[in-house]
């Protein structure tokens, strides 16, 4: 049986390009996102700390932030269930007549999309506390707000329920308030650390999941250049050293039959030169013993 060939024509500075679907839309790994909620325990110990409202905070910003900063890997379709309240109401509304019957672009009930894979996010720890000192001759007083937040990131495989990978990060932040600064100001300053705490745990969260379902990998390899496919937003910066890592036979647990994944072999390192909106170029530093395209790379885990 012959297949169809199928090509949809764009037009660009007068030039007509066909364009296969397969170029059109990449086949990527849709992602289910649960809402961030807290331990029980942490509510009850920020309740009694007076920092329920503040905890509230970070919570929130880190559902939006783990969206966002998920979404900038580019290698998921996701499907939030944060926004489903929204989602429905737009789906009420497409059906109460309101909206013409036949326009294909209406939501539609009961159609929403699954997920191969679901990331619940749990923040399991929350400190908020300030100390103050006084600065050099002048006496003026400055306090020094101290946010410390843990969370708790696990992966699962929503068809079998299989746990895929579980993850705890924790991130601390300071930030200086001196006495001379209005009350409103230090209020705004507040607010930045605590968005800016959930900034930077979503993108750590980001990172990981994106490394345990699709591990960067290099491309292409130019002499001593090579490209990897992950680029801004991803959390690839100037001057890191990326281990590179040949991949070789799979690794199965001879007691349970589970593939645990696959050998990985170290054959060099890279120093990233540059990040772009979706790749990063590195120069390979040091040995090479079988750099090359399809390896995997990642960035050494620093201790805690």
């Amino acid at each position: 049986m012959k297949r169809k060939f199928i090509a949809k024509a764009c037009t660009i500075l007068g030039l007509t390009i066909f364009v296969t679907p397969s170029v059109l839309r990449a086949d990527k790994a849709t992602l289910g996102i649960a809402p961030v909620k807290s331990s029980p325990s942490l509510v009850e110990s920020t309740k009694r700390d007076g920092k329920s409202i503040e905890m509230g905070q970070v919570v929130e910003a880190l559902d939006g932030q783990l969206i966002d900063r998920i979404n900038a890997t580019r290698k998921f379709e996701l499907v939030s269930r944060s926004d489903l309240k929204e989602i429905h109401a737009e789906q009420d509304y497409a059906n109460s007549g309101n909206v013409d019957a036949k326009d294909k672009s209406r939501a539609q009930q009961f159609k929403e999309a699954g997920a191969k894979y679901l990331l619940v996010t749990t923040v399991d720890g929350f400190k908020d506390y300030s100390e103050s000192s006084v600065v050099g001759e002048t006496g003026q007083n400055a306090t020094i707000r101290v946010l410390s937040l843990s969370t708790v990131a696990k992966i699962y495989d929503s068809t079998t329920a299989k746990l895929l990978e579980s993850a705890n990060f924790q991130i601390r932040k300071e930030q200086r308030l001196l006495s001379l600064k209005r009350g409103n100001e230090n209020s705004a300053l507040s607010d930045d650390l605590l968005v800016g705490v959930a900034r930077d745990m979503a993108e750590k969260v980001a990172n990981r999941v994106a490394d345990v379902i699709y591990p960067a990998k290099i491309i292409s390899k130019i002499d001593k250049q090579v490209t990897i496919n992950r680029g801004d937003g991803t959390g690839v910066a100037v001057d890191q050293i990326w281990n590179v890592y040949a991949t070789g036979k799979e690794l199965k647990d001879p007691d349970t039959g589970e593939i645990l994944g696959v050998q990985e072999v170290l054959v060099g390192k890279v120093r990233v030169t540059s990040v772009l909106p979706k790749v990063s170029t590195a120069d390979i530093v040091g040995e090479d013993t079988g750099i090359a395209e399809g390896a995997i790379v990642r960035l050494p885990q620093m201790p805690h």
